[in-house]
């Protein structure tokens, strides 16, 4: 069953947001996780990747962490790139951060209900089966530049 989610949370989530961490991020350029990853950072987020098959080299400047628990800074949005049967763990273990993110957003065709609700009891947001780089640029006016109507007037071509 997919969510809906309203614009305005979407919206709001985007732009309070500073800090991502992308679980599951490839180092290979033509993987979602690689390309929204760096679309992210382009638009000024602080882009941490965890993937333990990558920890220690670095994407976009910044060291890949093994676990979402080796990331020492304060994360905003858990973005999971992973299987569904991935996610409770990864929710556990951001629950156990010292400082909690505000949101975990699972990638188009990543849902886990069970989890969502463990996290949504500790008062976090929860975004299934969505992508933050579509919801961005549906948002904010850039999906025209891949031939979508958006529904946005803009003068920015």
């Amino acid at each position: 069953m997919t969510q809906t989610y309203s614009d305005e949370l979407l919206r709001d989530i985007l732009r309070k947001s500073r800090v991502f961490a992308c679980i599951g991020v490839s180092p290979n350029p033509v993987r979602p996780s690689h390309y929204v990853g760096r679309y992210l950072t382009l638009k000024g987020y602080r882009v941490v990747p965890v993937n333990p098959g990558q920890a220690g080299t670095t994407l976009w400047g910044v060291e890949v962490k093994a676990r979402l628990a080796d990331v020492t800074e304060p994360v905003d949005v858990v973005d999971i790139f992973r299987k569904p049967e991935a996610v409770p763990e990864i929710v556990e273990e951001a629950l156990a951060l010292a400082h909690r993110p505000k949101v975990i957003w699972m990638q188009i065709g990543v849902t886990h209900a069970e989890a969502a609700a463990r996290a949504e009891a500790a008062g976090i947001t929860v975004i299934q089966d969505r992508c933050p780089k579509i919801e961005y640029q549906r948002l904010f006016g850039e999906l025209r530049m891949g031939g979508f109507a958006t529904g946005i007037i803009s003068s920015k071509l």
